[in-house]
């Protein structure tokens, strides 16, 4: 029993290990460019070794989205559930999302780049992740627009795409950026936006 408990313990590992030499192979030669090879020589590992565990590259990437990024994802309803009104959800929602990709560059291109492919292989794993991202902004703006904190003649849909899209550039200039910053400073200006928008309210117009 003990042996056997063991044995996975050792196996969840070693896919985990070679998983993540994955992500930073494919983040660095692009996952069209990568070998089984190349993954197996950054893990560590027999390139036989790979498919103990995986069926090939393709299969790999699929893996990547439904643990690596299920998991991230996942961590926004946690970080949302955390507040009550509907403009510090959005903001602990944005926050997260940056600190994560942040936290982890390579599982950023990675990400980045397979979701903005026209032909993806890991097409319903990107789906899923989407519907899940796309749900939770949903439900904070219709909380926000019950609340008042979000006008309430404003399409959900409109501002759905309004948000999802802008923390999409705000994360591409960041990884293509020459010059290293701070990717989670810029939640809360962000956020800001989000909320009051870009309407100067305190000027008298004649």
């Amino acid at each position: 029993m003990v042996k056997s408990a063991t044995n996975r313990v050792e196996k969840n590992n070693k896919y985990h290990q070679i998983l993540e030499a994955a992500i930073k192979v494919f983040a660095r030669q692009g996952f069209h460019q990568s070998t089984v090879a190349q993954i197996a020589k950054k893990a560590g590992v027999a390139d036989g070794t790979i498919y103990l565990y995986f069926k090939n590259k393709n299969d790999i990437l699929v893996q990547f989205f439904n643990y690596k990024t299920k998991e991230v994802f996942g961590s926004f309803r946690t970080e949302v559930d955390r507040a009550d009104t509907c403009p510090n959800k959005l903001r602990y929602l944005v926050r997260r999302h940056l600190e994560e990709f942040q936290l982890n560059r390579e599982m950023a291109i990675v990400y980045q780049v397979e979701t903005h492919q026209n032909s993806r292989l890991a097409e319903a794993q990107i789906r899923e992740m989407s519907q899940m991202y796309r749900d939770l902004i949903s439900e904070i703006i219709e909380q926000g627009q019950q609340e008042g904190s979000i006008r309430k003649d404003l399409y959900v849909g409109l501002v759905k795409r309004f948000i999802i899209g802008a923390v999409d550039e705000v994360i591409n200039t960041w990884l293509h950026a020459e010059e290293d910053y701070d990717l989670v400073s810029m939640a809360d200006p962000l956020v800001e936006l989000f909320i009051k928008g870009i309407e100067q309210r305190d000027k008298t117009i004649d």
